[in-house]
């Protein structure tokens, strides 16, 4: 097994600087470090290398969040009233919320294991090992996670890595797949859709102008349809809507909180409301983490 992980990571390195495309070291850096670990639990509890992956990446900002690095928190778990481990406080869906906190990151990747082995998830494993869209959207249809979006963020940096070769051991495919894996990085952005908005997902490294360009559409728009007064690199795996955002969140959705590392405007762009409609709702609102935002 050590084998294939090394040569399919190999493969990742070798596309990765062709691409021109420069994601920052620390996402690939993750996928090193951590992949024989998303491994070793696939082949144990039969959850796809690339959603562990995805979900550590994304939760955990390719290890560098606070949880990550004070707590080995990097699924973002929270704590629940069976966890008797170490706790810390982070501001999330709500201020103060509980996390659990580890001794290493290897049990912060079997606890990922474990919770999702619960009768919560029970469908995801009727799926095809192989199924990264089934699974990602089976997380947010189980309730993993809060954010409307969240199955479109893992499946663009499962797509984006080639995540997916971590759950196949075919050793031809992978010796054969240096040339697919640097087409697949050159790709371009997927267009989405969500409550009738289409929007792109922003990889490491875009910037407005640069998503601009690939897609033809004017920057001037582009800025004006996602609240930014000029062109500036994207915060990783945020919305970038290609039209103009709605006047309210969805219905089921009255209230967000302010998490470590958000803002107004990025609560408006994970939940497409236009940025003037969230301040007016908030008048007296600032960016400081744990502050409650109406969304309607």
């Amino acid at each position: 097994m050590k084998r294939i992980i090394h040569l399919t990571l190999l493969l990742l390195s070798a596309a990765m600087p062709a691409t021109g495309f420069a994601a920052p070291n620390a996402y690939e850096d993750y996928i090193r470090l951590y992949a024989d670990m998303a491994v070793e639990q696939m082949n144990t509890y039969g959850i796809p290398a690339s959603i562990t992956l995805a979900q550590g990446l994304l939760e955990s900002a390719a290890g560098r969040s606070t949880l990550a690095r004070e707590g080995n928190n990097h699924f973002g778990i929270k704590c629940h009233k069976e966890w008797t481990g170490s706790t810390m406080l982070r501001n999330d869906d709500a201020p103060d919320e509980c996390f659990r906190v580890y001794s290493s990151a290897a049990d912060s990747f079997r606890d990922h294991s474990l919770f999702l082995r619960r009768k919560r998830y029970a469908e995801l494993f009727d799926l095809q090992p192989n199924d990264y869209t089934g699974w990602a959207r089976g997380l947010k249809k189980c309730g993993y996670a809060t954010d409307p979006n969240y199955a479109d963020r893992l499946i663009s940096i499962i797509e984006l890595y080639s995540l997916y070769t971590f759950d196949s051991f075919d050793l031809r495919q992978l010796e054969e797949g240096a040339d697919f894996i640097h087409r697949n990085l050159l790709s371009r952005h997927i267009i989405r859709k969500s409550r009738g908005l289409h929007y792109v997902v922003a990889r490491p490294g875009d910037t407005y102008a640069k998503i601009a360009k690939e897609l033809k559409i004017s920057k001037k728009k582009l800025l004006l349809y996602n609240d930014v007064e000029s062109d500036g690199e994207i915060k990783a795996w945020e919305e970038v809507y290609l039209q103009p955002k709605l006047e309210d969140a969805p219905a089921d959705i009255a209230t967000a909180t302010v998490g470590d590392g958000e803002s107004l405007h990025s609560l408006s762009q994970r939940f497409g409301i236009r940025l003037q409609n969230l301040l007016s709702l908030n008048p007296e609102a600032t960016d400081a983490p744990g502050t409650v935002i109406r969304l309607r």
